[in-house]
């Protein structure tokens, strides 16, 4: 089939994805999967992607391309031919396309001219493109756009933003990266300098194109520079950055309109080279220090209603705080900025922090946005990374902050002015004998301000004034810190504790001041804990005053008592607090209640023996309220539904770790671990459960949402350890939960160390209640009742088994854990009566370990350790299967045996530290010698030399380190080096991670096998081989002397040796 004959199909398909019927689209959408398989597919997609009917068919060309590329980037190498015709049709595409198609570029990019730099031509003729596109060439009519040309530029340049290679501890600019700037970037700048000259000298309305091209130049030169910096562009930075100066300085604050917008764009970006300029390259921006920080400063000490700004001018604002930020963290910069702290904080810093229109207008609409922009604490999880939330107060407040903790003069020193500040060259006092700039200059500054009084709570600008002052104290943390107990003290009583006990409540300055408590929380000396905690309790309870939400004073409440407990302050009374939140949990605002169901987890953990008797009643009142949240049909839980669970998680392992010893157990503790168990039970059943599957012990795989998976887990555990007869297991519906959670944890792919921890506890519970139980649909599910297909389901131990196979093979992490269950498992109670289930995991887990060990095989790590042993535990149980296995792989069997013979010795670490896995090796020597080795064939030899490599490999890892430099503070060079050892291992996957420590040495169990008596299993396979093992130095003579030393009695079997 050649591609014009495809064409016309792959037209009619993409039309036929725009048809709102649902299986037309289907059935397309398959279509083309099918001829996607074709060589030609690709090509044919290009050429409608230029010449389609209309443009919505020309988009969807470019994102079924996108898509098709992106899939098989990596699988397979891509033609010369596909490349020029995608850079081609890029060159020439309409703005809409262009944005599609760039992405389809960049994952070929990445791959073919970034990773392996195997695109020579790719620069030489995008030079040539750039130089004669229409606009740089002042040819009109040139089939080249210099827009699409800059935007494949671009697109180009995006990847080196980041280090290609951090294994490498400076790592030099790549050469790809290089000759673009040397052949393009450098000639491209003065093309750039003479379009500023151009763009500021006109007046009126801005042309569109030269302010794309300026944007997208500036877009270029960020990419560049974020993280190397080339020869070639060193020369240039000089004029280029003045032209950024002139670009900033003509940005109109007071009327932006639309088309302002590319300008402002570029101001943006101006101001991210400046952050990257100073934070990495510091040898190339220290001169440029001056110039930076007097154009920052003119912008934010514009006279400008911060409020009246739109997002991107607020953005720029924003950011040029953060360049002055950074600036300031260096030493030529501090005695740049230092000169200007007093006009920076009353024209600019401190008109940023005070309550404007917008901020009520905010709380009134959105008012989780409001917290999250101006009140953050660690109960709101932002995901990723939300360019919104980083509002010029936000960086206003971190300026001060860093202000605030900057060393000024001597203390002796009488001059307080912001003059007297600057730093001397040469001078060596140090900075414990210096006065902070805090202290000199922003607690004198923010006292100019009073505290609103019943007398004065009507002036507004009183109130919105301190509302900026209370914003200010929020920064100075690292500054109190080091100020005395007294000092802190004396701060918050004076200055906001009397905020609270206003007659006329003022909602958002106490919320500001829930705020800075929670902020303070560390360096809140004890005297005072007591009136904070009060304070913050009663604006808990604040209700609505009329229209006015007080939902955001009680956040910021919930949030500084979170702070508080967890510094260690402990309430006088646990019980009123527990009541107060326990009743609000239950109330109409899902935000409000996920809040508290936060606060809750927090209580229970720092309150621990002080509530330990309430955890039973406060389970019971919570699986209520999450009830009624849980949605009726299989979705995704609510946010509010899992901050319950995760605080029912809490709550039920502080109750188990509290758990006295089994002879003290009495009649009360017993009542509660019944409440608990049934009351979780409950809340499983209604969350997985229909009421008809409740009913006929139908359970059907798919209609279940993977949400709260890991606490969801903790509870059936809370479940299982109050179990312990068949009765109760029928009663609370065990059998059929664990069914639906083994379905769960068999499509698991979040791996996640802190998330799926409580899953591996939770098999090791369903294993012990396998010893105590018999479990319905352990090892075989039955046929499921009409009108459901007769299909069998995922049995619970073939759930665990494909969750742990996958553990084994994706997540090193979760290997120790993995690999332990997996003896678990083999060794089950009556597994051995079911011979296909056990077949099915030996051949399942003997697979996964033998693929995960070959992966990291080429040098000893810690991993290998519990890799082998379950291949070891595999053919303890089926040797036949195991062998099967290991012969399918290339020497596997070679492999494995040289390799655990290797960890057996004394040079391997963590080595055989269990008593179980000596055993375990042991006997699994004995059947291989018994079955496969015939008398007189037994020779023992070293595999290709894998011993002598594997002890160098772990002398060089494990072996010990000089630490008389601990003490020493590590130069950038050592602290560039260790953290490229640091990414080696993390790419290799083969160091242990700090959650699997504590798993290395647990002991196997090994069911009936443990039985085995190892002594007489190896006594009697050396007087099997005795004849072969006396013909020749076969064993090494220190092992002999010690096993004759150890049994004398058996020194005739070695009389020859």
């Amino acid at each position: 089939m050649m591609e014009s004959t495809l064409i016309p199909q792959i037209t009619q398909l993409l039309n036929q994805t725009f048809n709102p019927n649902h299986t037309l689209v289907t059935s397309a959408t398959e279509s083309l999967d099918r001829l996607s398989l074709h060589p030609d597919f690709p090509y044919a997609l290009l050429s409608i992607c230029s010449g389609g009917d209309n443009q919505g068919q020309r988009i969807a060309a470019a994102t079924y391309l996108k898509n098709f590329t992106r899939r098989n980037a990596d699988v397979a190498k891509v033609s010369v031919e596909f490349k020029n015709r995608l850079v081609h049709a890029s060159l020439l595409a309409e703005p809409a396309v262009l944005k599609v198609l760039v992405e389809a570029f960049r994952s070929i990019v990445v791959k073919e001219f970034v990773k392996e730099n195997s695109w020579p031509e790719l620069v030489p003729e995008l030079r040539n493109v750039i130089q004669n596109s229409n606009f740089i060439s002042g040819n009109v009519v040139s089939q080249w756009k210099t827009v699409n040309a800059l935007t494949v530029l671009q697109s180009i340049l995006r990847p080196f933003q980041y280090f290609l290679n951090p294994n490498i501890p400076k790592e030099p600019v790549p050469p790809q990266l290089d000759l673009i700037a040397q052949d393009i970037l450098v000639p491209l700048l003065a093309v750039f300098h003479n379009l500023v000259e151009k763009a500021l000298s006109t007046r009126g309305r801005a042309e569109l194109e030269p302010e794309k091209i300026l944007l997208l130049v500036c877009k270029c030169i960020y990419f560049t520079v974020r993280s190397y910096m080339p020869s070639a562009l060193v020369p240039s930075l000089p004029l280029f950055c003045q032209d950024l100066f002139r670009i900033l300085d003509s940005l109109s604050f007071d009327t932006t309109t639309e088309d302002d917008l590319l300008r402002f764009k570029t101001g943006k970006r101006s101001l991210l080279i400046f952050c990257a300029l100073v934070t990495r390259h510091r040898k190339h921006s220290d001169k440029l220090m001056p110039n930076i920080i007097n154009c920052t400063s003119s912008i934010v000490m514009q006279n400008i209603d911060i409020s009246k700004l739109d997002f991107l001018s607020e953005r720029v604002f924003s950011l040029a705080f953060d360049v002055i930020s950074h600036v300031l963290e260096t030493g030529p910069g501090w005695r740049l900025v230092s000169p200007h702290f007093s006009s920076l904080m009353d024209a600019a810093i401190f008109p940023a922090l005070v309550m404007n229109d917008k901020d009520i207008l905010e709380w009134e609409e959105d008012p989780d946005e409001y917290i999250r922009k101006n009140l953050p604490s660690d109960i709101e999880e932002v995901s990723g990374w939300r360019e919104d939330l980083f509002t010029a107060r936000k960086s206003a407040t971190n300026l001060l902050g860093v202000i605030s903790f900057s060393k000024g003069p001597p203390m002796s020193c009488n001059n307080n002015s912001a003059s007297s500040v600057k730093r001397k060259k040469g001078d060596k006092i140090k900075g414990k004998e210096r006065s902070s700039i805090g202290e000199l200059l922003v607690l004198p500054y923010l006292s100019k301000f009073p505290v609103p009084t019943d007398a004065t709570v009507g002036q507004s600008k009183i109130s919105k004034d301190y509302y900026g002052v209370l914003m200010a104290f929020g920064s100075l943390q690292d500054f109190l810190m080091e100020r005395n107990p007294g000092y802190i003290a004396t701060l918050v009583q004076t200055r906001v504790l009397p905020l609270y006990s206003l007659s006329t409540c003022l909602p958002y300055l106490v919320a500001a001041a829930n705020w800075v408590l929670g902020e303070l929380a560390s360096c809140h000396p004890e005297e005072i804990s007591a009136n904070i905690y009060s304070s913050l309790l009663k604006a808990l309870v604040m209700p609505d005053m009329g229209d006015i939400s007080c939902y955001p004073v009680r956040a910021s409440a919930a949030g500084a008592i979170i702070e508080l407990l967890e510094n260690d302050y402990l309430p006088p009374e646990w019980l009123p607090l527990l009541q107060v939140v326990i009743s609000r949990t239950d109330n109409e605002d899902d935000n409000e209640s996920s809040i508290l169901f936060q606060l809750l987890s927090t209580i229970v953990q720092a309150g621990n023996d002080n509530v330990i008797v309430h955890i039973p009643y406060i389970i019971s009142a919570m699986v209520g309220v999450i009830s009624k949240r849980i949605p009726p049909i299989p979705e995704p839980w609510p946010q509010v539904v899992e901050r319950g669970f995760s605080a029912l998680a809490t709550m039920t392992q502080t109750w188990e770790g509290s758990a006295p010893e089994e002879d003290e157990e009495n009649e009360t503790r017993e009542t509660g671990s019944s409440t608990i168990a049934r009351a979780c039970s409950a809340l499983l059943r209604q969350a997985w459960l229909r009421p008809e599957q409740t009913m006929e012990g139908d359970i059907s795989d798919g209609l279940h949402p993977a949400s709260c998976l890991n606490d969801a887990s903790i509870l059936l555990q809370s479940i299982m350890q109050f179990v312990t007869e068949a009765k109760e297991v029928s009663e609370m519906k065990l059998s059929e939960l664990l069914t639906v959670w083994a379905s769960l944890i068999a499509d698991w792919h979040a791996w996640e160390e802190l998330e799926d921890l409580s899953i591996f506890d939770c098999i090791k519970e369903v294993v012990h209640l396998c010893r105590k139980c018999d479990l319905e649909n352990f090892f075989v599910t039955r046929i499921p009742s009409p009108p459901a297909p007769p299909i069998p389901q995922c049995s619970i131990i073939e759930g665990i088994g494909a969750f742990v196979t996958e553990a084994i093979t994706q997540y090193p992490s979760a290997t120790w854990r993995a690999c332990s269950c997996v003896h678990l498992l083999l060794h089950i109670p009556n597994i051995s009566l079911e011979t296909e289930v056990q077949q099915s995991l030996v051949v399942a887990f003997s697979g996964a370990a033998l693929s995960r060990f070959r992966e990291i095989q080429s040098k000893p790590s810690a991993l290998w350790k519990p890799l082998l042993l379950v291949i070891s535990s595999c053919y303890l149980c089926n040797p036949d299967i195991v062998e099967e296995v290991l012969e399918k792989d290339e020497k596997g069997f070679t492999a494995w045996a040289s390799a655990l013979s290797y960890i057996s010795t004394s040079s391997f670490e963590p080595g055989l530290s269990a008593e179980s896995e000596i055993k375990l090796i042991g006997t699994d020597l004995t059947i291989f010698f018994a079955c496969n080795v015939p008398d007189g064939s037994l020779m023992i030899t070293h595999s290709d030399g894998t011993g002598e490599i594997g002890r160098k490999a772990a002398r060089n890892q494990w072996g010990s380190r000089d630490s008389e430099d601990d003490e020493r503070e590590e130069t950038e060079e050592e602290f560039l080096d260790r953290y490229a050892k640091v990414s080696m291992s993390l790419e290799n996957g083969i160091d242990v991670e700090e959650g699997d420590v504590e798993d290395q040495d647990q002991e196997l169990e090994l069911g009936t096998f443990g039985e085995v008596d190892q002594q007489r299993a190896a006594l009697s396979l050396i007087e099997r081989y005795n004849q072969i093992f006396v013909r020749g130095e076969t064993l090494p003579l220190q092992l002999l002397t010690g096993f004759v030393n150890t049994f004398p009695e058996y020194d005739s079997l070695f009389l020859h040796s």
